[in-house]
């Protein structure tokens, strides 16, 4: 169950950039926040990778062999209303994982070794996301259903991805305290689903609240600092989860179209879980 429980860690880990609303220096960063919708015809495309790696968790005391966790994922979006508050979009995701005390770098192997490791395209997921209150527009929500592509969660002892149908709603809401100060929060929300002996996940309900403080120096440079706590509630399958991270990161835009950010998040504390390290880098072009 502990190999099992690692990888969900990744995904709530995953987080998306965080920017400001408009200034008049135009930049990418500060205006496409999480809760902005794309004009009609903008596309938005999101490379994001997640290597998680452990060597403690909350089943035994002291070190453990190390295992690692890596998840790429590819998220693409266009605005298809002539209001700005429709979006339509795909999310697709690739991992790799290695155990048995392997080096963390050994996910970019990709080598399948018996016993050790694992990787391959695991889930895609069509998505929408749209603006619920016209008078507040910076609050929306994306609603996606993922659809998984493995035929078996673990081969030979080793984990790739839950076996599951999963529905999920992400609430985002963003505060500007002033041009360069801005509270941005986040409920991520994910139903399992499927038959229970097909996934240790499937029918239980996962609820990940997020808050993350950015702060711009310039209209093309941000740092941040976040705070975020995952609860998995049984509905089913006799299985619950939570823990806690803290962490931060920063962005910079790059040009015109294209900027770059980077995290990292340090769990904390939590039950049935891996207590390990969030190494995160993105690239996002809007255009």
């Amino acid at each position: 169950m502990k190999k099992l429980t690692l990888l969900l860690i990744a995904i709530a880990t995953s987080i998306t950039g965080f920017s400001q609303d408009d200034d008049t220096s135009g930049s990418n960063i500060q205006t496409y926040t999480p809760s902005k919708l794309l004009s009609q015809g903008q596309w938005d495309i999101k490379f994001f990778n997640n290597l998680y790696t452990q060597t403690e968790s909350t089943f035994t005391s002291g070190t453990e062999a190390r295992e690692t966790y890596f998840t790429s994922t590819v998220d693409v979006f266009t605005g298809i209303s002539a209001n700005n508050r429709f979006n339509v979009g795909l999310l697709l995701e690739f991992r790799s994982n290695v155990i048995g005390d392997r080096d963390a770098l050994d996910v970019f192997k990709f080598d399948g070794e018996t016993n050790t490791a694992r990787s391959g395209f695991t889930s895609f997921a069509p998505a929408v996301k749209f603006n619920p209150i016209k008078s507040v527009s910076n609050f929306t929500i994306q609603t996606a259903f993922h659809i998984p592509l493995v035929d078996n969660e673990s081969e030979n002892g080793v984990f790739l991805d839950q076996k599951g149908f999963t529905f999920q709603n992400r609430f985002f809401y963003d505060y500007n305290f002033n041009s360069k100060w801005q509270l941005f929060t986040e409920l991520n929300t994910e139903y399992h689903f499927g038959k229970k002996e097909d996934s240790f996940a499937n029918n239980s309900l996962s609820l990940t609240p997020g808050l993350f403080l950015s702060y711009f120096p310039s209209s093309k440079f941000t740092v941040l600092g976040l705070v975020q706590h995952s609860q998995r509630i049984d509905t089913g399958n006799d299985f619950e989860q939570d823990f806690t991270a803290v962490g931060g990161g920063a962005k910079y835009q790059i040009s015109d179209v294209l900027n770059i950010e980077t995290l990292y998040s340090k769990f904390v504390r939590g039950s049935n879980t891996g207590l390990g390290q969030s190494f995160n880098i993105g690239l996002r072009a809007l255009f």
